[in-house]
């Protein structure tokens, strides 16, 4: 199978074969960051992460979100949101 082929291919044209071998080299190509690997560092998740950062309710956690001021602390890639804990306490210190 060629690589180059299956990635110009569509999705739903693809056997299930052809889909696995896809995924398994396009897996290899692309450099995996694990967050976790750098010591010390914790995180939080979604809005919910937020919320139980700040001691607050969920509406609360949306709002700070919105706000910006904890944008350089945090990671977004759709609707998966990843806070560094200690980097937005540092911004929210600085904003009072």
């Amino acid at each position: 199978m060629n690589l180059e082929t299956l990635k110009q291919k569509p999705l739903f044209q693809m056997t299930g074969e052809e889909f696995i071998f896809l995924q398994n080299n396009l897996n290899n190509e692309v450099p995996q960051k694990t967050l976790d690997s750098e010591k010390g560092k914790k995180y939080v998740y979604g809005i919910k992460g937020i919320a139980k950062l700040i001691n607050g309710s969920t509406s609360k956690a949306n709002r700070l979100k919105k706000s910006g001021v904890i944008d350089k602390a945090i990671i977004q890639n759709g609707r998966k949101i990843i806070v560094d804990v200690e980097l937005a306490l540092e911004l929210l210190k600085g904003c009072k």
